[in-house]
């Protein structure tokens, strides 16, 4: 499945896909990019997030994988954390979420490391069968500028 770095001008699509993820996730209301700055997060002059894209046909995107890196004390080496990963409805079970995984564990030495949510059992059972497990005694926490 091809794979392939985002460059700006896919920002629109990212931003769909963004908002298609949101829609899926029944979390519509917490969207609230702008994005044009959103935009130089990601490829301005210091970007802090990347983006993969998978592509099918004629480099029709239809899935994409969001993430940034991190660093292991523990391990003593970066790693990847993955904010987002999504593929479209459509697209589902031709391997781009697979595609777009393996290309993330390919630039790591450390470890691939996301969120998923608790009702989501069509991704946690695709994060089992690629080998993923959740981390046990681990709660997620948050702090959100105002």
């Amino acid at each position: 499945m091809p794979v392939r770095d985002a460059v700006p001008t896919d920002l629109a699509t990212i931003a769909s896909l963004i908002r298609d993820l949101a829609a899926y996730e029944h979390l519509e209301h917490e969207v609230v990019f702008d994005e044009a700055e959103m935009g130089e997060w990601l490829f301005g002059r210091d970007p802090v997030a990347r983006v993969l894209l998978a592509t099918e046909g004629d480099d029709e995107v239809v899935g994409m994988a969001l993430y940034h890196a991190t660093f292991s004390t523990f391990l003593g080496r970066p790693g990847i954390w993955l904010e987002d990963l999504f593929v479209m409805p459509a697209a589902r079970g031709h391997g781009h979420g697979r595609a777009l995984l393996e290309a993330l564990m390919q630039r790591t030495p450390g470890r691939l490391e996301w969120a998923v949510l608790e009702w989501n059992q069509p991704a946690i059972e695709f994060y089992r069968r690629l080998g993923a497990r959740p981390v046990d005694g681990w709660a997620r926490w948050r702090w959100t500028a105002t």
